[in-house]
């Protein structure tokens, strides 16, 4: 159940975050990607015509570290309510 909630909450803040219109720093950019990859366990090489690009996803990914989905989910949710808090 609890899991469900988080799951509901996860969607809702991609929802939020994908639809974001003003611009986002690089970094946190990364940080959702990372997330996002890592809480739906798609962890595969970036896939980009610029390896510069694939270069700073992957880092992305390994500065997130050896984190469940679940933390992943959360870690991603708290980035949204940094961005609604800015607003």
């Amino acid at each position: 159940m609890i899991k469900d909630k988080l799951k509901a909450d996860f969607i809702k803040a991609v929802d939020f975050a994908t639809n974001y219109s003003k611009p986002l720093p690089p970094d946190l950019m990364l940080k959702f990607y990372a997330y996002y990859k890592i809480a739906n366990e798609n962890i595969s090489s970036p896939e980009n015509s610029k390896p510069l690009i694939n270069a700073f996803k992957a880092n992305a990914l390994i500065q997130a570290g050896d984190i469940s989905p679940e933390k992943a989910m959360k870690s991603y949710i708290k980035l949204v309510k940094f961005l609604k808090e800015k607003e």
